[in-house]
């Protein structure tokens, strides 16, 4: 991977001006089957312990990465931790879609997952998930950056060598694949997808990172985290792509429940987060090459706000009915 240029920056000015209107118009966007009295974004538990979930059987998902199978592995140690700290059996779902996934939490048949940064409103919104952990470093630091990328020798050196060319997307629902770059290719470059650049889908950042050292796709929009653990895998090797933009640092998979589980379900399972130990573990072994060594606590409401903000300035609407 060559670096070409690193300009770091604050997405976009749309996106400063977002922040100032949300500032003093924060309000829940959930669906109307979900209430939250407590004012923190999210769905609340319900007060009528009829609603409640208590299943024999835990479904676990994690965000949709390019071979499931892998990732079953890797969670494989976690999930026997927390089975052991529940005292339920542990299914691993793998999604094969942000769809999927968003769709398995509206639906219920989904108790704890990890959903992607842009996915995180979305599912909150629409499907009732609350978010209480991410990955950290050792130190407590956090997150990764949306990298635009293309492959040597495409003629594309900067973003305004976008102009006229293909750039892929991963889906409409993720922040470093789809609404970041969205935000500041309008912003500070004025130029519009369809219009100024044609586009492309994925699905997801390993099919963009892929499709780009393949030359499927001129440029993509990834996170620069999903492309790290490709590269320690030897899935890519240095020098199969080069970086044109790097954006500012965002949240990264938020992991949570779904909001109807029984109470005391619901903390054992915030518990087995904190709790687990990720030496020696397949866990630790993937995860370490993006620097993350733990799960730390996070809020929706003060964590996500640049990513809601994002989302408000590429117009994004929950119509979860």
């Amino acid at each position: 991977m060559q670096t070409l240029s690193l300009p770091r920056t604050l997405i976009s000015a749309a996106v400063a001006s977002a922040f100032a209107f949300s500032a003093v118009a924060v309000q829940a966007d959930l669906s109307s089957r979900y209430q939250d009295a407590d004012g923190d974004l999210m769905a609340d538990v319900p007060s009528d312990d009829a609603q409640w979930v208590d299943p024999d059987t835990l479904v676990f998902a994690y965000t949709p990465v390019e071979d499931p199978a892998v990732y079953a592995d890797v969670w494989s140690d976690f999930l026997d931790h927390l089975s052991d700290a529940t005292g339920k059996e542990v299914q691993f779902f793998p999604v094969q879609s942000n769809a999927a996934q968003q769709e398995a939490m509206r639906a219920g048949r989904l108790h704890v997952a990890g959903f992607n940064t842009g996915g995180v409103p979305v599912a909150v919104n629409c499907g009732g998930f609350r978010p209480f952990a991410m990955m950290a470093a050792e130190d407590g630091s956090f997150g990764y950056e949306m990298e635009i990328i293309t492959y040597p020798g495409s003629g594309i050196e900067s973003v305004e060598d976008l102009q006229g060319r293909q750039l892929a997307f991963t889906s409409e629902t993720s922040n470093s694949g789809f609404r970041a770059p969205s935000a500041l290719l309008r912003s500070e470059y004025g130029m519009e997808a369809g219009e100024d650049f044609e586009t492309a889908f994925s699905g997801s950042h390993d099919n963009s990172v892929l499709g780009v050292v393949n030359e499927d796709y001129e440029a993509a929009a990834i996170a620069n985290s999903v492309a790290r653990r490709m590269l320690s895998r030897g899935v890519v090797e240095e020098g199969d792509y080069d970086v044109i933009y790097t954006s500012q640092t965002f949240p990264t998979t938020a992991y949570g429940t779904a909001h109807n589980l029984a109470p005391e379900l619901a903390q054992d399972i915030q518990d087995a987060f904190f709790s687990y130990d990720w030496e020696g573990t397949a866990l630790e072994e993937e995860f370490s090459n993006s620097g993350e060594a733990q799960f730390i606590p996070i809020t929706y409401q003060d964590n996500w706000e640049v990513i809601r903000t994002i989302a408000d300035a590429n117009g994004v609407t929950y119509d979860c009915d």
